[in-house]
């Protein structure tokens, strides 16, 4: 869990991955840019896990609309059964390896990726990702924004 996250940080991308958490951040909308290779998802994401103070018993939630974007992307293989409400478990990122195509991309190192949720996994290869908060965090009851106040589905890159 992201406990205590840098909340002034817009753009956070692999070289973050150790120090980042990604239980229960809500997916809204996956989309696929094809001619760039990459696969972009619309999610809430949890900066910040709050202790319940006092008496209290319940957690409360920094968190703020954000678009991930994972670069050049492939082998992708989605095996969900959905409930249309879907929350990712947690992100693996193994196998480091140089990309297939290492003489046309910047990054010198791919992984294979698995997005793990409550309802089955989105598995990849891609040399990492990126992800743009486009909103200020908000302190929540809950793990996620309401989609009037988040602006709906979005994949914009930049607040």
């Amino acid at each position: 869990m992201a406990i205590g996250l840098d909340m002034e940080k817009l753009i956070w991308n692999e070289s973050d991955f150790e120090k980042m958490g990604w239980h229960d951040c809500k997916i809204y909308a996956l989309a696929f840019k094809d001619e760039d290779f990459e696969l972009m998802l619309d999610i809430d994401y949890i900066l910040k896990w709050v202790n319940p103070e006092g008496s209290k018993t319940h957690f409360k939630f920094w968190v703020a609309p954000a678009t991930l974007v994972f670069r050049n992307v492939w082998d992708l293989k989605i095996d969900l059964e959905s409930s249309l409400n879907l929350e990712i478990q947690d992100l693996h990122r193994e196998n480091p390896r140089s990309p297939k195509n290492v003489n046309h991309v910047e990054e010198s190192t791919e992984y294979d990726w698995k997005i793990e949720t409550h309802n089955g996994e989105i598995t990849f290869k891609s040399v990492g990702f990126k992800l743009y908060l486009r909103n200020d965090p908000v302190l929540l009851d809950t793990q996620k924004i309401e989609q009037k106040e988040r602006g709906g589905i979005s994949f914009e890159i930049m607040p």
